[in-house]
């Protein structure tokens, strides 16, 4: 068993002014993406400036937020922000939706392709390679926070997390999920999109290795409390919300093949 790094979930504190570790992580993945986005601008649309790209930034992050905590709400625990609603503001404690999030970036991204005339999907493949950085940013944050942990387990790299009344040793699945939805994702998607692919290809393979990878990683999380398993004793929401990514991921890859065939190589 390897002890649990106890790191204090605030990490700056100046008065009554509190910067917490989950909230620096969504600036550090938004910033990584666009750090490495600005490096791709000019292959994506030679006349696009960075501040082009920083307003997408902003849209994409605002899609994030908003997005990620409604969809929290609405998905995972409704009747209890229904009897509290300040509790939707207090972001700081957790409680953020990637397929809400998810929404939240198709509708943003939708909006901006209108109106600076690019296709949702033309703007959607040159996003996708960089939401990972993203991801696994918030993965971090999610085992700093000491949340989301998994199944109870004896394998040598089991963890007893502070928040855990039961104190048992657990499946550090936030890390698997950053090596998982992060590393490997991005590892993914940054090397199948260095070469040009058929408009929808790379926004259909984040979706199916996403969907692949969080199905996965449900089996040994433990699932949130007010929803327990949907189903079987295993299924939980999480992956009744992967199914359709999954799906919907094989099926644009395949359309898009088909309708466009390869494009010649960078």
């Amino acid at each position: 068993m390897l002890p649990y790094p106890q790191i204090d979930p605030v990490a700056i504190a100046l008065g009554p002014l509190k910067i917490h570790w989950y909230g620096l992580m969504y600036l550090i993945g938004i910033g990584g993406a666009w750090l490495l986005a600005s490096r791709r601008l000019k292959q994506f649309d030679p006349s696009w400036s960075k501040e082009k790209l920083s307003d997408l930034v902003f849209w994409v992050a605002m899609g994030v937020i908003l997005g990620g905590r409604l969809g929290y709400v609405l998905f995972y625990d409704l009747a209890a922000y229904i009897n509290q609603p300040s509790l939707i503001l207090q972001v700081w404690k957790g409680g953020m939706s990637f397929h809400g999030g998810l929404i939240g970036v198709l509708l943003c991204s939708w909006i901006f392709a209108r109106r600076n005339g690019k296709s949702f999907f033309e703007l959607m493949d040159f996003i996708a390679p960089f939401v990972p950085i993203g991801l696994g940013a918030g993965r971090i944050g999610n085992f700093i926070n000491a949340e989301l942990w998994g199944k109870a387990t004896d394998v040598p790299w089991a963890m007893v997390f502070p928040t855990d009344p039961e104190q048992l040793a657990r499946h550090p699945s936030q890390l698997y999920q950053f090596a998982l939805e992060g590393v490997a994702l991005f590892t993914i998607l940054w090397f199948y999109s260095r070469k040009p692919r058929p408009t929808m290809a790379v926004s259909g393979m984040f979706a199916a290795c996403y969907g692949v990878f969080r199905f996965i990683v449900e089996f040994v999380r433990v699932p949130d409390a007010q929803l327990g398993y949907l189903a079987w004793d295993w299924l939980t929401m999480g992956q009744v919300l992967c199914l359709p990514m999954i799906l919907g991921g094989i099926g644009l890859i395949a359309y898009a093949y088909k309708r466009q065939p390869v494009q010649g190589a960078a």
